[in-house]
């Protein structure tokens, strides 16, 4: 969402700014499944709060503001905010040793998990990934025909002002 938000700034790419408008629902669901506990104040849960306000401001920014251009370059910002969040996110697990265990894979320091678990891993990601792209094309989809709707419907209100 990001990469799309920062080719909609440099490139003013209206396409880039959809994009990032379909993928934005894709954000993480977390809870007692995951970790345990419904909330806890522990640094990565509180940063991802706060990436879920983010999450949820982009999408009140589209639903709030009628203008097309206007919203994509204020959201597109709101994305640029969000991935720097997503980094304290992820290195929240290194700089606070808090309810979160270290990284089982890592480039750096390797595996540390049985070879199943890591295959397992790998093609789960793999499958997540492809139904993400799968839900981000579709959405695209819908975006584009609404907004070509809209701008169709301008189009007959113009005309239809013109002529009265």
């Amino acid at each position: 969402m990001a990469a799309y938000c920062a080719l909609h700034l440099a490139l003013n790419a209206r396409l880039s700014a959809m994009m990032a408008l379909a993928l934005a629902p894709t954000g993480a669901l977390w809870g007692k499944p995951t970790w345990g506990a419904w909330w806890v104040w522990d640094a990565r849960l509180t940063f991802e709060l706060i990436l879920l306000f983010l999450y949820a401001g982009f999408l009140s920014l589209h639903a709030a503001i009628d203008d097309t251009r206007r919203v994509d370059r204020a959201a597109a910002v709101l994305g640029l905010i969000g991935v720097v969040n997503v980094s304290v996110i992820y290195f929240s697990v290194q700089w606070w040793y808090t309810l979160h265990q270290g990284p089982s894979m890592s480039f750096g320091s390797g595996v540390t998990m049985s070879a199943s678990m890591v295959w397992g891993i790998v093609i789960m990601t793999l499958g997540f990934w492809a139904y993400a792209v799968a839900i981000a094309l579709t959405r695209v989809r819908v975006v584009l025909r609404t907004r070509e709707h809209a701008v169709s419907d301008e189009g007959v209100s113009r005309l239809t002002e013109r002529t009265a």
